[in-house]
C-alpha cells in the first residue's frame, strides 16, 4: 500500500467527526478511517465491487 494517494470523503466534516479516506490502487480500492490512518485497519475492495457499491450508493 506504499505510494497510495488518499482522498478524504467530501461528506466528512471538518470538525473531527466521521472521516473516511479512499485510495485507488491498480487492482483495488482501499478505505480507511482518517483518525487512525497510521495504524488503523484498511479495507481492500476489488475495483468492480467498488464501482457496484458507488453505483448503489448514488441510486
Amino acid at each position: 500500500m506504499d505510494g497510495l494517494h488518499w482522498f478524504k470523503s467530501s461528506h466528512s466534516g471538518s470538525d473531527g467527526g466521521d472521516c473516511v479516506e479512499v485510495a485507488a490502487g491498480r487492482d483495488a480500492v482501499y478505505v480507511r478511517d482518517s483518525k487512525a490512518a497510521g495504524d488503523g485497519p484498511v479495507l481492500r475492495v476489488g475495483r468492480d465491487e467498488w464501482a457496484a457499491f458507488v453505483a448503489h450508493a448514488a441510486g
